[in-house]
Order: C-alpha cells, then structure tokens, then sequence
C-alpha cells in the first residue's frame, strides 16, 4: 500500500481508504460480522484511513464500527466522522456549534476512540454557507486548539461551496465525493486552490455511488436516467475489453497526484481485496478514452444536491 501526505498535515493517509457508509446498510443490509471482518481486512492489508458518520445507516455505521476496532491498536488507523447531517431532509442538517459539541461526544462514544484525526462538517451546501464560514468552522477550530480532534475540514457535492469556504477560512482538508471518477472529473478545477491554501483533498465515491458497477444505482440515487444509461453503456464497453467497469473506475480514481486517499466503500472482504487487487494493476488508457468520450455525448453528469444558491453554475 502507498501512503501520501494530507495537505499541510502531518497525516500520512493510504492512497485507498475505506469508507464505512455499507456498515449502515446504506446500500443494501448487511451481516454485522461481515462488515466487521471486511474492516480487519482493510487494515491487515495496510489501509490506514477510514471514515464514517452519524447519518450513516442513522448511527449504526459508527456503531458497526466501533464494534470493529475495539481492541486495535490506535495508532494503526486514521479517523474521521462528520457532524452537521443526521439525516436526509433540509431539517435534518444542524451545524451549530452546540450540536457540534454533542455530535463529536455521541460518536466518540460509538466510534471507541478518545480523540478524532479529523472532524468534518457533512454536506455543508445543505446550509447557510455563511453559518459554516462564521459559527461551524471557527468552533471546529476552537476544538483543534484544545485537542479535542486534530484537524478539521469540509465535505459536499458542488464544488462552488467549496471554493467559497477555502478562499474564506483555513480548513485542514475537503472530502469531495463523485466529482472525481469516470463520469465527471470537474474535481480537477479545484485543485490548484486547494494546493495553493494547502489544504488536502480526499476524494469519495469514486463508482458514483454505485452508478459504476455491475449492480448500478440503487433506487435512492439522485441522477438522472441519462447518466444511468451512460454508465450502462460504458459497462457494455468494459465486458468487450473483458474487464468490470468498477476495476476501470477505481484505476482512474486512485492515482491522481493532488488526491491523498480514495475511500473505497464495502461490508464485504472479497470486494475489498478486489479492489486493492485492481489498483495495482496498470489502467488501459485505450479503454478509458473510449467511455470518457461515452460521457462527453451525456449532458447531464452532475445532479442537484443541497441549496439552490450553493449549486454548481
């Protein structure tokens, strides 16, 4: 497993995290033990980064988890969890500094662990962007300086909530999810931002949440049928050159230089041996140019996520 340097952090994340979201039956319900020995799995073949949160399965991701790493040694993983999202409507987002407060205790409590490596705010385009840069981020600061967590950042969809926070407050890192993968790689026009504040990226979902693979979207996915039918297409592209479209989509994600760590999301070992597996071999550029171009035809490889002031233009 490689390792890369977070931003201006002393974190050294894998290049493949795992993302713990399937611990919460968010994909599909899953056996307890089985998530609990996909996360040892991890572990044992060096992935160091795992990432949770609250809304995750309504507390169970984190509860799952816990479970998992009681008894391993601390200093073998890095971890974050989120705060500011426990569920999925508009009123379900909370990102005062009071329940900031309350968030980090309750997951400290599930999670295990006596101290986070990173706290982020979850989906912070759900909300007044103005609260984030003047209530939530300062508070996230008030706690880095008393050693309450060790450093602090931001997570979301559109990318112009986040070119809004960094050019306004210093953060420690930003988790963007499916803006880096085969469908859409709009990602790229941040990172010279983020390298100039240093700041460190980690890039999320890097299948689309589910759109990159054999078993596609689930029912709840917010895309549009013309990305589901893209990403079908692309899937027929993969079965000609006799390869899964996830290996692709993972081959492209993982190795982007200004990228620290992609999180990789699985209950299940065989998958995530799969994946590591599939990122050490070298990608097919042949086939990659072939469904980029596939994507290039699809006018609508983005979706609407949060409020309609922080969307993308």
């Amino acid at each position: 497993m490689q390792y890369k340097q977070l931003g201006n952090t002393d974190l050294q994340l894998s290049i493949l995290g795992y993302g713990a979201s399937p611990l919460g039956s968010v994909f599909q319900d899953i056996k307890e033990s089985e998530g609990i020995r996909t996360v040892h799995t991890a572990l044992d073949q060096g992935i160091n980064y795992i990432d949770c949160s609250p809304y995750y399965g309504l507390t169970k991701a984190e509860t799952v988890l816990g479970k998992a790493l009681k008894g391993v040694n601390r200093d073998r993983y890095i971890l974050s969890t989120k705060a500011g999202r426990y569920g999925p409507d508009f009123d379900d987002f909370d990102m005062s500094p009071q329940r900031i407060q309350s968030s980090l205790e309750e997951s400290l409590v599930r999670l295990g662990v006596d101290e986070l490596d990173m706290f982020l705010l979850h989906d912070i385009e759900f909300v007044d962007l103005e609260q984030v840069i003047h209530e939530s981020l300062p508070y996230l600061d008030r706690l880095k300086k008393a050693g309450k967590i060790r450093y602090f950042g931001i997570t979301g969809y559109p990318l112009k909530s986040f070119q809004q926070v960094v050019e306004q407050y210093d953060i420690d890192c930003v988790l963007s999810y499916c803006r880096y993968a085969l469908h859409d790689d709009s990602l790229t026009q941040l990172m010279p931002l983020l390298k100039e504040k240093g700041v460190g990226l980690i890039n999320a979902s890097p299948t689309a949440m589910g759109l990159l693979t054999k078993r596609g979207a689930p029912d709840w996915h917010p895309a549009a049928q013309e990305l589901i039918d893209c990403c079908r297409a692309a899937e027929a592209v993969c079965l000609r050159y006799g390869v899964d479209l996830t290996q692709v989509a993972m081959q492209y994600a993982v190795h982007h230089q200004a990228i620290s760590s992609t999180l990789v999301g699985t209950a299940n070992p065989i998958n995530l041996l799969n994946n590591i597996e599939w990122i050490k071999e070298p990608i097919n550029a042949e086939l990659v140019l072939e469904i980029k171009t596939l994507f290039d035809t699809c006018a609508e490889t983005v979706w609407v996520s949060g409020r309609s002031e922080n969307q993308d233009q």
